[in-house]
C-alpha cells in the first residue's frame, strides 16, 4: 500500500479535512486527518494495519508484542498486532506520564513494535517508547499509519510509516496570514481533560 492508497482510505471515509486545525501537539495546520472516521470501519482498519504489519515485518521479522499509546492508537495497535500474530497492549496517562495499567506487562527483553496512528512531532511516540523501555521492552520499530512530518519526526526508534506526508504545522505565534484568517477547529484529544 502506497501513500496515495492510504490517503484514498482517508478521503473515502471523509477523514481528510482542510481548514485551520489545532493538532494534539498544539501546533496549527491547514490539514487534519480524522483517523477515527477511518478506524470506525473494520475493513479499512484491516487493510491499513495489515499493510503496516507487513512493513514492520520487513524491518524486524521477530516482534513479540505491540504497544500503543491510548486512546487514539489502540485500534491500529490491536489490528496491527492481529496481523503480526502477537499480543497488543497499550499505555495510558497516569499523573501525566504513560504507564502500563490494567494488568498489562511486557516480558523483560521482549521485542516491541510501538504502533501509533498519526505522527506529527513524535512526542506521543517518544513518551510511549520511554514507558516501554522502563517496563523492560526492547523497542525494535515504531510503526504509524501516517507520518505527517515528512520523515523528520524523531520518535526514538526506527520509524516505519505506511504513508509519509509533508504537512505544514505552525506554532500559534507563527501562523501564515492565510491560515490565521480561518476560524480554528480543535478536534484533537490531548486537551480534552483541560
Amino acid at each position: 500500500m502506497n501513500t496515495e492508497q492510504v490517503l484514498d482510505e482517508f478521503r473515502e471515509a471523509g477523514a481528510l479535512r482542510e481548514g485551520h486545525f489545532v493538532l494534539s501537539s498544539g501546533l496549527h495546520s491547514p490539514v487534519f486527518l480524522q483517523k477515527n472516521l477511518v478506524f470506525q470501519h473494520p475493513a479499512r482498519a484491516e487493510r491499513l494495519c495489515k499493510a503496516l504489519a507487513n512493513r514492520l515485518r520487513e524491518v524486524e521479522p521477530e516482534i513479540d508484542i505491540v504497544v500503543s499509546p491510548a486512546v487514539g492508537a489502540i485500534i491500529p495497535g490491536y489490528e496491527t498486532a492481529r496481523w503480526l500474530s502477537v499480543p497488543a497492549v497499550y499505555v495510558e496517562r497516569q499523573d501525566g506520564a504513560f504507564k502500563l495499567r490494567r494488568g498489562f506487562s511486557i516480558p523483560e527483553g521482549a521485542k516491541v513494535a510501538m504502533v501509533e496512528d498519526i505522527v506529527t512531532t513524535g512526542l506521543s511516540s517518544r513518551e510511549c517508547i520511554e514507558a516501554i523501555r522502563a517496563a523492560g521492552g526492547d523497542v525494535v520499530a515504531a510503526g504509524c499509519i501516517v507520518d505527517r512530518s515528512g520523515g523528520r519526526a524523531d520518535v526514538g526508534a526506527p520509524l516505519v510509516a505506511l504513508a509519509t506526508l509533508d504537512v505544514p504545522a505552525y506554532p500559534a505565534d507563527a501562523l501564515p496570514p492565510e491560515l490565521a484568517a480561518i476560524p480554528i477547529e480543535d478536534p484533537g484529544s490531548r486537551r480534552l481533560s483541560a
